[in-house]
């Protein structure tokens, strides 16, 4: 689907693929709110943001692609709810679980906001139990705690 903000989220993707933090900040809102469902977590403005950028990229050089079953779509509201795809290997610590070096794949959902034609809010949903198995893991020691 067409829509006006559809060239702010290309340039966001791009930038994040590239871990450019300054270019991915760029795109997002001074007041925006990021929400990990699964480990409970939240991010508030552009310093949460990169805490939350850098503890993806450090942990999985990691990279959202779109893949062919993948969609978007646009509410009414002007937000936007897209699934996509995570891929990255564990090269840095993840919630206190050492690297392992495994590859590791996943799809997610995120609900994206949006205020003054820039990134508001991010919710993500994602299978953590799932992508703890891939690490070959239990558990995460930092989320047990």
């Amino acid at each position: 689907m067409n829509h006006p903000l559809q060239p702010l989220l290309h340039r966001h993707l791009a930038a994040e693929n590239a871990h450019d933090l300054p270019g991915t900040l760029a795109t997002l809102h001074p007041d925006c709110l990021f929400e990990d469902v699964a480990t409970g977590q939240t991010w508030h403005g552009h310093a949460g943001a990169a805490a939350h950028y850098l503890h993806w990229w450090n942990a999985f050089g990691v990279t959202v692609s779109r893949e062919a079953q993948d969609r978007s779509f646009w509410c009414e509201d002007g937000s936007c709810v897209s699934q996509a795809t995570f891929s990255g290997r564990h090269v840095g610590d993840f919630f206190g679980l050492a690297p392992t070096g495994r590859d590791i794949s996943f799809r997610f959902a995120v609900f994206i906001g949006f205020r003054d034609g820039l990134m508001l809010s991010e919710r993500f949903y994602y299978d953590l139990a799932g992508l703890t198995r891939q690490l070959g893991a239990t558990g995460l020691p930092a989320l047990a705690a």
